[in-house]
């Protein structure tokens, strides 16, 4: 039937359990007796009409118990008290029809009496029992849910603040990218309109690659290549000469997947710390080279180094390499996050991952550190 396909697996294991459980209890007492007090058929039969109606009631106490779940506490405890007061009263009274009853004890004080037997002895409490332990394992189960609920909401809420992580670098990279080329582009406005043409035309470009990025999808590397290459051409045209670009592009490497726009940040950290306060300027160097399944980034300037401003330090913003290191962990790992060094001789910022379309080749540990 379509409607148990419905019921959560959980709640149906604990039926069966329940059940198993009393099914093992029923059949024990009832060869007991049967063997050793009342040595009558009638008595295994009692035992498994009893069964049969304690697995019929099991499912209502759960459903009791599911519609009592929505009302305040106090409402829960004096609704479970009724439940057991009505548990008990069906159950006597199918105990008494296949004990008495059918023996020709059919009136009103005999079943009063009966049930006031009941009542005072050891069965009362297995009644009463098997209510409490049905509720019990309601709730428990219940309790454990919420617990996994709350953690998977946790877990919802993090890859939420991720992604609007993502969207706010993207949303601080770009406005600050843009001012600087609207600059260039006024000055080649005067001076060539040509080449004001192309700037255009490689910024428009440049956005509708970053507006693309936005759907949270990896990106070829060839395609950030292609990218980071309109990028440094449009800062050559405020910069002139004394901006160059080189890159060492292991070409296996070209389909890897990487998350868009994670190398723009730090060639323009290169740009903005490293070449523009030098005066005769120097060369940025995109090195992506493989080593196994670890793939190794590299950008690299010949600028000030450790004489520019640092990015990392707080001494400035740097919201865009914090939230590119963050990126790369969220992406790949912890181990995946950015090695800054700036020496004097300039300022280098790398990173690793590992192509996960390599399954065969593996490198261990001491390879990873080897790879920087």
């Amino acid at each position: 039937m379509k409607w148990l396909d419905a019921i959560p697996r959980i709640w149906k294991r604990a039926y069966l359990f329940i059940c198993l459980w009393y099914a093992i209890n029923f059949t024990i007492s009832a060869v007991l007796e049967w063997k050793l007090v009342k040595p009558e058929y009638y008595v295994l039969w009692t035992a498994l009409f009893l069964l049969e109606a304690l697995c019929v009631f099991i499912l209502i106490i759960f459903l009791w118990s599911y519609w009592l779940f929505k009302f305040p506490p106090v409402w829960q405890i004096t609704g479970h008290i009724f439940g057991i007061i009505v548990f008990f009263l069906v159950m006597g009274t199918l105990s008494y029809y296949f004990t008495d009853y059918l023996e020709g004890f059919v009136y009103w004080e005999h079943w009063k009496e009966y049930m006031v037997g009941l009542l005072s002895s050891w069965d009362a409490l297995r009644i009463h029992d098997q209510y409490i332990i049905t509720v019990g394992v309601y709730y428990v189960i219940r309790y454990f849910q919420g617990l996994q609920k709350q953690e998977q909401e946790k877990s919802e809420l993090a890859i939420r603040n991720k992604e609007m992580q993502i969207s706010l670098l993207k949303s601080q990279i770009n406005p600050h990218f843009l001012f600087n080329t609207l600059n260039s582009i006024s000055t080649l406005v005067h001076t060539s309109k040509e080449k004001a043409r192309k700037v255009i035309s490689q910024l428009s470009d440049i956005f509708r690659y970053a507006l693309d990025s936005h759907n949270g999808e990896m990106v070829k590397l060839i395609h950030e290549i292609e990218f980071i290459e309109n990028y440094v051409r449009i800062q050559q045209v405020r910069f002139g000469d004394r901006l160059k670009f080189e890159k060492h592009i292991d070409s296996t490497c070209l389909g890897i997947s990487i998350p868009p726009m994670i190398l723009q940040p730090l060639v323009e950290n290169s740009v903005k710390y490293g070449i523009a306060p030098k005066e005769e300027g120097g060369t940025i160097t995109l090195t992506v080279k493989r080593t196994g399944s670890i793939i190794f980034f590299e950008v690299k300037d010949n600028g000030l180094g450790s004489k520019a401003i640092k990015v990392m330090d707080g001494s400035s913003s740097g919201v865009g390499m914090m939230n590119t290191d963050l990126r790369l962990k969220s992406y790949f790992g912890v181990r995946s996050h950015l090695r800054v060094l700036a020496t004097e001789f300039g300022y280098s910022v790398s990173f690793i991952l590992e192509d996960r379309h390599v399954i065969n080749e593996k490198i261990n540990e001491p390879d990873l550190e080897q790879a920087y």
